[in-house]
């Protein structure tokens, strides 16, 4: 007897009908705001992820499907969404058109993690990217069509989390500051290693030892340069234009090494320890450093099986029912039923009724 692999979630009816209603809403979501769906391969080439990612993070350097083709080519089931879109807009020119570049995806992400209770090693992601302009305007844009997904499908136990990590300008003198920081604490090798790979990875450590170790660390938010600060005030502003909630959270550090300035996060806490239920942030240098041109980009990858936890948890998934309409005999037919002349229905002549029909 088989089963599914470890870490892989099935979905069967009844389960299946609500995870098909949490993906629609959050595409939906996407779909009013004007952004334009793009199917992703579920592989590509792994040095896309490795350059596009970021091989100091975890996602890379643990946890990576990646195996060799039958023409000795590296390649990688995607753990994320961006890096893809990216490579998809700039082979296909898209870049050349008009900007910003608005797209969503929807799909499956493969990452080898420990499973546990919203923690899967094969998950599903919604995501939207918004590719060509810096503009704070963008930002709050972008975390205003999460917020509006994750609203539209009834949920209220969440909080939205942002920070600024400042950009090529202001990031080298913090991570300096923060490297000779680092380099005080009795780290062990791998922690140190990674603190000269990426010093900000350390503070994104989950172990409650080194997290006591780094509590007193200087943030990038109190070092960001004049034009990283009033990027990052407009955006605040905006969002609350837009009547979007939000908590600043400076020691949020994002998993993937291509985030600058605006990052944030949705939390839902009714999920314990998995408690994120999606993210993104603007990622300024990764087209150029993917081969592209040198434009920004902004989006967020909302997940889906979390967001069914957290609907379940607060009880706000609707009644599915697999009948839209019954049909009840009102009397017995006269005559044979093999006599009579057999009735098509076709949509939309179901929708017109009698008016007898109707008003019983």
């Amino acid at each position: 007897m088989f089963s599914a692999p470890k870490g892989v979630p099935d979905y069967i009816p009844p389960t299946s009908a609500a995870f098909l209603h949490v993906r629609s809403t959050l595409t939906r979501a996407a779909e009013l705001a004007g952004y334009g769906y793009v199917e992703l391969p579920v592989f590509e080439d792994t040095a896309l992820f490795a350059r596009g990612v970021g091989e100091s993070t975890d996602v890379v350097s643990k946890e990576m499907y990646s195996f060799l083709d039958r023409g000795d080519r590296s390649i990688t089931l995607r753990p994320e969404g961006t890096a893809g879109v990216m490579r998809a807009v700039i082979e296909h020119s898209l870049d050349r058109g008009s900007l910003p570049v608005k797209l969503f995806y929807a799909g499956q992400f493969f990452r080898a993690e420990a499973p546990q209770a919203g923690r899967y090693r094969q998950f599903h992601q919604v995501g939207i990217e918004a590719i060509g302009i810096d503009d704070p305007a963008l930002d709050a844009e972008v975390i205003a069509v999460g917020d509006a997904g994750f609203r539209a499908l009834g949920l209220t136990g969440y909080r939205l989390e942002i920070t600024s990590l400042g950009d090529a300008n202001c990031r080298p003198a913090y991570r300096a500051l923060l490297q000779a920081f680092l380099a005080k604490l009795p780290l062990d090798e791998p922690t140190r290693q990674r603190a000269e790979l990426n010093p900000l990875r350390v503070l994104d450590d989950k172990r409650p030892e080194v997290r006591e170790l780094v509590a007193e660390a200087p943030l990038m938010v109190d070092h960001l340069c004049d034009d990283c600060r009033a990027h990052y005030e407009l955006v605040k502003a905006y969002l609350t234009e837009l009547g979007v909630k939000f908590v600043e959270n400076p020691r949020m550090v994002r998993g993937l090494d291509y985030y600058t300035k605006t990052t944030f996060e949705f939390v839902h806490d009714g999920l314990g320890a998995q408690s994120g239920i999606g993210g993104g942030g603007r990622y300024d240098g990764l087209m150029a450093q993917l081969g592209g041109q040198e434009l920004s980009g902004v989006g967020y990858g909302l997940g889906v099986d979390r967001a069914l936890l957290a609907a379940q948890a607060e009880g706000v998934l609707p009644e599915f029912s697999r009948v839209d309409v019954i049909g009840v005999p009102l009397a017995r037919p006269r005559g044979p039923v093999w006599s009579r002349s057999p009735v098509s229905c076709v949509p939309p002549a179901c929708g017109r009724t009698s008016s007898t029909a109707a008003g019983r």
